[in-house]
């Protein structure tokens, strides 16, 4: 039995035949449409469970088609696809209402399953997300999976004040996304204010998140409002949140909890409605661990969690960050923006950037202002990019894990251009293993493949594979 009634429209027939196949194959009836009106008109005598529409096409885009389902069928999801994956498509598809947004080159897998939860969706009747904002663009790029994700939360949060945990390395882009959470937010027309918990001594950061009464302290000259005041109906974007004082990090709980807080050396509450954005490159969780971080501060901070990946974890996206960087240097300096040649490109994409995107940013100012013609070549590079570098940790590994030796180990290996990694290591983990266990053992084979969860004779086979016996 069919489970669903499916509908594509796409100007591209190769996409359109693509998904046709897939879908019936999992058992949906699926019709295509080559252009947004051939959709309307359909949708005058019948109408989908579902509608995936492209959102670059002749004629009709996918927005504007988009805007005119949800006018006279403002229950059927529609999911938007485009080749164009960047921040500004993803919160467009959003605040029109689409169900999601599906950037190509898609899983065709992926692609079915999310037809199939928006059927669900649906036949439940629930009421998909159809919100009206305005708000400037930024400077987010990016076509890597984990970066689409990010692009998905933004959208979805964009008529929330909820708060929200930004975690990532240094140089990331983690205040680029509390902006744009706060320019596609509800609170856009109201101030953005961040402050840097580690770029403040520790006896100011209460006088500054805060404020002051005058008097309060030698100096006190006049009343000063703090940040929460600055901040009043709008975005608190708070940077390094991991470096906050344990007694701060209580008056930041009580805020929370309360709306309201006293000026350092005030007796009457000020009360103030404030979303909060934070963010660190630190493992919160340790730090709660370690007493560091109070644990209820923690929950009340992480009820949306943004992962933001190193760059050396999104390679496919730094050609065109680079080509960004250099147009936006060029502008800045008034010339023309440097090209890069293949060779450079292909060299910047292998590697580490442990800086991340901040490092990728400032050496293409560098080359503009250094590189000496047009075309920017390996040589116009800056010697230390080349210098043997460990990447740091991914942010959910610990330091001295045998995952992130192997990550390590992996980075390096494939900017020296290996290839066919998993043949190379697997053997050489299982042999590790294997002469672990049995010296573990002394030599008693039946124990060691207890040890490491094999039967018998799969630890003889091992053995005779890796050469060992």
């Amino acid at each position: 039995m069919q489970r669903g009634i499916v509908w594509v429209v796409d100007d591209d027939s190769s996409i359109r035949w693509v998904l046709e196949r897939a879908l019936a194959g999992a058992g949906l009836s699926c019709t295509t449409f080559e252009s947004g009106k051939e959709v309307l008109d359909a949708l005058a005598s019948k109408t989908p469970d579902v509608l995936l529409s492209d959102i670059r096409m002749p004629g009709m885009d996918g927005l504007t088609l988009l805007k005119q389902i949800k006018q006279r069928h403002p229950m059927l999801p529609v999911i938007i696809m485009t080749a164009h994956s960047d921040l500004d498509a993803a919160v467009s598809a959003y605040q029109q209402g689409a169900f999601d947004y599906l950037p190509k080159p898609f899983d065709i897998d992926e692609a079915v399953a999310l037809v199939e939860r928006a059927i669900s969706h649906y036949q439940e009747q629930q009421q998909p997300r159809n919100v009206q904002i305005n708000g400037p663009t930024t400077d987010i790029i990016g076509e890597a999976p984990a970066m689409q994700d990010v692009f998905r939360i933004i959208g979805r949060l964009s008529r929330s004040s909820i708060s929200v945990l930004i975690n990532g390395e240094s140089g990331t882009g983690k205040e680029l996304v509390a902006h744009a959470l706060h320019r596609h937010s509800p609170r856009v027309k109201a101030p953005f204010i961040a402050l840097n918990m580690a770029a403040i001594p520790k006896d100011l950061i209460e006088s500054e998140l805060f404020g002051h009464e005058k008097g309060a302290f030698t100096g006190a000259n006049t009343i000063r409002q703090g940040r929460f005041e600055q901040a009043d109906g709008g975005t608190l974007f708070l940077d390094e949140i991991g470096d906050m004082p344990l007694d701060v990090q209580t008056r930041l709980l009580r805020v929370l909890a309360d709306g309201q807080f006293y000026r350092v050396g005030g007796y009457a509450p000020v009360k103030v409605d404030v979303r909060i954005i934070a963010a660190t490159h630190q493992n919160l969780e340790l730090r709660v661990q370690e007493g560091k971080f109070r644990e209820d501060l923690f929950h009340r901070l992480n009820v949306i969690r943004v992962h933001l990946p190193p760059l050396r974890e999104r390679r496919e996206d730094i050609p065109r960050l680079a080509r960004h960087f250099l147009q936006e240097a060029a502008r800045e300096l008034g010339v023309e923006a440097k090209q890069l040649h293949p060779e450079t490109e292909a060299a910047l994409t292998r590697l580490a950037w442990p800086g991340n995107v901040r490092q990728l940013e400032n050496t293409c100012r560098w080359l503009t202002v250094m590189a000496a013609g047009q075309e920017v070549l390996i040589q116009d590079l800056p010697a230390e990019l080349f210098e043997t570098t460990v990447p740091d940790a991914p942010s959910h590994m610990q330091p001295d894990s045998w995952a992130t030796l192997l990550a390590q180990w992996a980075d390096r290996a494939l900017r020296s251009g290996h290839q066919n990694l998993l043949s190379e290591a697997q053997p050489e983990m299982e042999r590790t293993l294997l002469t672990t266990a049995l010296r573990h053992t002394q030599g008693h084979k039946q124990e060691a493949a207890r040890l490491l969860g094999w039967g018998r004779n799969t630890l003889t086979r091992k053995l005779k594979e890796l050469g060992m016996e």
